[in-house]
This record gives C-alpha cells, structure tokens and sequence, in this order.
C-alpha cells in the first residue's frame, strides 16, 4: 500500500497553497473525488484480507476525515478572506442622501374622490355604497323611470341573462342613484349622504367609457328648498376648483328622479390652451359649461322608499368625477384614465401620502 504519511503531507501541502476557491476545489476533487487518490485507495480494502483492512481500514479511514476537515477549514477562511477584502474595499457615506427608488402614485380620480369625501365631510355628509351589480327597481323603477325609458334600452344598458329570487332583470348600475334609494328604504329619513363609485353604461369615445366615475349627493329633511340645493352646490364647487370666483347658472332641465330639476352650468375660460374654471360665463372671454345635474327629488320617488313626501323634502345632484378631474388637472382624454401607462400616471398622479385637507388644499398635486 502507499505511504499513508506521504499522501497526508502532500495533500495538506496543496490545501494549505491553495490561494481560490477554484483552486482548491480541485485539491479535493484530486483527492476526495470518485476517481482521487484516496478514493482509490480506499477501494483496495475490499482486496485484503480480515486481518489486513482490520489495520489499514482505520488509517485510511482517518486520513479521509482528515483532509475532509482540512479543505472545509481552508474553504471557510478563503471566504472570509473574500469577505473582509471586499469590506475593506467598499465604504458608505451615511451623510449622502438614501437613492431614489421607484414608488407608485395616487391616480387622479382616487384623489378626486379623497378630495371630495373630504369636502362633502366638512358639510355633515356621510359617505354611502351600494353594489355594482342591481336590480331594475332600484336602478330605474324606484327612480320613476318608466318601462319605455330610453336608459333601459339593451344598447344603453349591461343586462345579465338572470334574473333575482323576485324575477327582476339584474344589471351593471348606471348611475349611483340606487345607493340613495337604498339609504332610504333602510334608513329613513332625514338623509344626507354622498354616494361615489363605479358605473356603467354601452359607450365610448374620448369623453365617454363603459366604466366611468360618479358621485351623487342626497338630503332629505323637513323643509328642504332649491336654495339649500345652490348652496351646497356652490360650495362644494368654490373647495374643489380652489376658487372664489365660481358662478353657477342654474338651467331648467328634465330627470324623472328630481321635479324641478336643473343643469348646472359653470363659468370659464381658456388659459394656456385649457378650459380653466372660473368667472361668469357672461364676461369677456369666459363661456359656460354643464359640469353636473341636479333638482328637488321628485315625490314619487320618496313615497317608492316608504317616506311620507308631505313630509319629508330633499335635493339630490350628480356628476361625473373623472369628468371633474379632467377639468380640475387639464386633462383632455378620458380614455387615458384607463391605459394604465405608467407615463401618464407619473405625470398626472399624486403622491401616496399627499392626503386631501380642507386647511392644506384639496388638490396638491405631487
């Protein structure tokens, strides 16, 4: 058999001489491999007799151990000799301010909504949901809208094949108005709440999608007048817009949920080629545009939720709130909201922590 010593010095020699881990990966395959030395050796146990491996078999058996513990000591310190070169070449200046990394944004319309929850807030306004997916009774029949109302038309309307336990067509909302009726059969009277979410309805060009935005608002009290409906109107529009200087034009109108009913109109100009709201539509220069639709709520539609119409009095208003961002940040194309380009979104968004107040302003922009 080989000398045992030999083979110990010569493989300590090239573990200890191994300067990479390369280099002494290959000591111990040269050694510890299928095909090394004392692998090799190893195998001639099996050609000596009892009496031989009884004596040999330990030797061997040590000398594996051996240089085993050898290369995983040498492997440790390489590493940590790596480690400590690298930490001694690198260094950190603390004083240097963190790089930036990439976050995301608030998207108009989620900002719009905080900003008008938070409006609305400030007047004693509740916020209210209802689902997305409703009956025809909440959706138009409450609302005093008839069987031969253009809005109930397939081609205006996302109609599903089934029908509820009651054997009412079920739907995709087309406005937020079955919250208001909702709130009102549950909850009585008085009622003043502000219903935000999604709607649906069949269209699509550059002001219109088949999912859009919508914000409704609903009093219901004693004595109620148009005079507190142009109040709260003007009001919220003078915090949202940020300006003084808002004038409404109230037109007569037709909705069968609200008798009288009313188009507001508002006052604007064109500045650095946007529409900028503010000012009489009357003045030079100025012109007037219909942001949103509003009237006292009809009776029928108090005395369809279980309230006493001589006896409780209301308003109700709605309007667009992708289209009142589109007017507040100058925006021009509403199917941008819904690209998801992240261009557009960097340019446009609000900074995640940018919470609307009343006192720090609605609609800082990041």
């Amino acid at each position: 058999m080989a000398d045992i010593d030999q083979l110990r010095a010569d493989a300590m020699a090239q573990i200890a001489a191994s300067r990479t881990l390369d280099t002494l990966d290959g000591v111990r395959v040269a050694f510890l491999g299928k095909q090394g030395s004392i692998s090799l050796l190893m195998k001639t146990l099996g050609k000596m007799t009892p009496e031989e491996r009884q004596v040999e078999g330990p030797k061997l058996n040590g000398l594996r151990a051996e240089v085993t513990d050898a290369v995983a000591a040498r492997k440790a310190a390489l590493e940590q000799a790596a480690l400590d070169a690298k930490l001694a070449g690198e260094t950190v200046d603390l004083s240097l301010p963190a790089a930036d990394v990439p976050v995301g944004s608030v998207h108009p319309v989620s900002q719009a909504m905080d900003e008008l929850a938070e409006i609305f807030a400030d007047l004693g306004f509740a916020v209210a949901t209802g689902p997305e997916i409703e009956d025809d009774w909440h959706n138009f029949t409450a609302l005093n809208m008839p069987d031969t109302h253009p809005a109930r038309a397939m081609h205006d309307t996302f109609y599903f094949p089934d029908k509820d336990d009651e054997g009412r067509a079920m739907l995709l909302r087309t406005h937020t108005s079955p919250v208001q009726i909702r709130s009102m059969v549950e909850g009585g009277a008085p009622v003043r709440i502000i219903a935000p979410g999604r709607t649906y309805r069949s269209d699509s060009d550059a002001t219109h999608t088949p999912m859009f935005h919508q914000i409704e608002g609903l009093v219901i009290d004693r004595n109620i007048h148009m005079g507190h409906l142009k109040w709260t109107l003007e009001t919220f529009l003078k915090a949202f817009f940020e300006r003084d200087d808002i004038v409404l034009r109230l037109r007569p109108s037709y909705f069968p949920f609200t008798e009288p009913s009313a188009e507001v109109d508002v006052g604007y100009s064109h500045e650095k080629g946007r529409r900028v709201i503010g000012g009489a539509g009357d003045e030079p220069g100025h012109g007037w545009m219909e942001v949103l639709g509003s009237g006292m709520v009809n009776r029928r539609v108090i005395a369809a939720c279980g309230l006493d119409p001589d006896e409780w009095q209301g308003f109700a208003f709605g309007c667009g709130i992708d289209r009142l961002a589109m007017l507040k940040y100058g925006m021009d194309d509403l199917r941008a909201f819904f690209d998801g380009d992240l261009r557009w979104l960097k340019h446009y968004g609000f900074a995640a922590l940018d919470v609307p107040t009343l006192s720090g302003g609605v609609g800082v922009a990041a």
